[in-house]
């Protein structure tokens, strides 16, 4: 049976659609981000402007108040970053994406005479004790392994144990170093197809390549060619991966401007990334330091960076295309960044958006 090929395009808006980014979402943050699998939060205000730009009517103290029940926790995931996941979620997953964190470790010469069967039992006792910064935490473990890189102590921790990070009364729900503490009970079994099913509904359809570079796991080409899954091809001719219920919306349905926060998923969630971002465009987007910038979308796809500041009472969103805008995108994109000013800096006296 002949695979249905999918393009670029038709995969952009199926994608977008699974996003939230074709009609914002009637959801709550916890539903919304169990949508999206995680939220990258690498720095803890880009997902609010993540949510903002998918859910109808959102407001900042709806994730902090979802942050302060524990409802949504924050914590090293997905190739050993920070992430936004629900609590839910994050027990039933956490174990699956453990090999990942494994092979954050490396071989890097750093982590060399570190016993792990020694370290995470001391660093698990110090945190049941109470919740710790790193910077405290580093000191007590360098004091218990004085011959150890402390900053490779830290490190191995912060990916080898289950932890999520406590919030404050922060702006943004977070201080510049947060303390982290110890999970309620985690499911006890890997759960890796559920995951690769949750990946799909909010990422697919994907190729297994796709599936390991934003979940930093390996060998899911044997694993997902034997799930119950929708097989597609795109136009280079690589086998997509999708749930058979899954909905693949028309390529022509419109997709309106949005603002993506830097290190915002979407961008990071596929190996080939065309169905957001031109080739041409992506060295722009992601730096050689491995910052991602914060992108604008109009028609679906990545058209230019932007960013935003506060002085003299006055909000500016600033906006970088890539290529000249006709002037429908102008006018669209100047009212999205508009309302986004506003929620950005909802105190300010006046608003600007600079092209």
């Amino acid at each position: 049976m002949t695979m249905e090929t999918l393009t670029t395009r038709r995969l952009n808006r199926a994608t977008l659609d699974r996003q939230l980014l074709l009609t914002r979402a009637g959801l709550g943050p916890v539903a919304a981000v169990e949508r999206l699998l995680a939220m990258q939060a690498q720095e803890p205000r880009h997902p609010f402007t993540g949510l903002w730009s998918r859910i109808d009517g959102f407001r900042r103290d709806d994730l902090l108040s979802a942050l302060a029940d524990g409802t949504i926790v924050r914590a090293t995931l997905m190739r050993a970053t920070l992430h936004l996941m629900s609590a839910a979620d994050y027990a039933a997953f956490r174990m699956a994406l453990a090999p990942g964190l494994a092979l954050a470790l490396g071989r890097a010469e750093m982590f060399d005479g570190i016993d792990m069967e020694r370290l995470l039992p001391v660093a698990t006792a110090l945190l049941k004790d109470r919740p710790r910064d790193f910077n405290e935490l580093r000191a007590l473990l360098a004091a218990e392994f004085p011959d150890a890189n402390d900053r490779a102590l830290g490190y191995a921790v912060r990916t080898q144990l289950p932890l999520v990070m406590v919030p404050t009364g922060d702006p943004w729900g977070f201080p510049a170093s947060a303390a982290f503490t110890l999970p309620a009970e985690l499911s006890a079994e890997p759960r890796l197809e559920e995951l690769l099913r949750r990946y799909l509904a909010a990422y697919g359809p994907a190729s297994y390549q796709d599936a390991q570079v934003f979940l930093g796991l390996k060998g899911l080409k044997a694993v997902m060619g034997a799930m119950d899954l929708a097989t597609y091809k795109d136009e280079r001719g690589r086998i997509l991966y999708d749930l058979p219920e899954a909905s693949l919306p028309e390529e022509d349905v419109p997709a309106p401007a949005r603002f993506l926060p830097e290190f915002d998923s979407l961008v990071l969630a596929h190996d080939d990334r065309r169905r957001i971002i031109a080739d041409a465009f992506r060295p722009q987007v992601i730096t050689k330091n491995l910052r991602v910038k914060a992108v604008f979308m109009w028609d679906g796809f990545a058209r230019g960076l932007w960013q935003w500041d506060l002085k003299r009472g006055t909000a500016t969103v600033r906006m970088t295309p890539f290529e000249p805008l006709p002037p429908a995108a102008i006018d669209e994109l100047t009212a999205e960044a508009q309302d986004l000013a506003r929620f950005l800096a909802p105190d300010a006296s006046s608003y600007d958006v600079v092209i």
